[in-house]
């Protein structure tokens, strides 16, 4: 059993920063792939970025390439999502997603166990 807590989330101006964190309960973290979810206002759930067990293989889908990343430290059991030059499209509820398969599980949608999400806004 995980239990993943996000936190960070809230109101940034366009262009700035943002770094989203996720804590993940238990002694196994390292065997989980991490991924983000969001959820924009009226707009079905989608992948944002996800990262392997040990952090050799990423995703990043297209709207966010270049801009956010999806670092790993297993010794905090911290999954985090730094949000550069966010735009005010990334208003989402953000997702923290783990599962015990590996990457492709996460992209697939697969996840195992969710986050509660936090609210991100982005003004223009």
């Amino acid at each position: 059993q995980v239990q993943l807590v996000e936190s960070g989330g809230g109101l940034v101006q366009a262009g700035d920063s943002l770094r989203l964190s996720c804590v993940a309960s238990g002694r196994t973290f390292s065997r989980y792939a991490m991924g983000w979810y969001r959820q924009p206002p009226g707009k079905e759930r989608e992948i944002v970025a996800a990262i392997s067990e040990i952090g050799g293989s990423t995703y990043y889908t297209d709207s966010v390439k270049g801009r956010f990343t999806i670092p790993r430290d297993n010794a905090k059991n911290t999954v985090y999502l730094q949000m550069n030059s966010p735009k005010p499209e990334d208003k989402a509820v953000y997702y923290c997603a783990a599962d015990s398969g590996n990457i492709l599980t996460i992209l697939k949608g697969g996840v195992g166990y969710w986050g509660p999400g936090t609210q991100v806004t982005v003004s223009s």
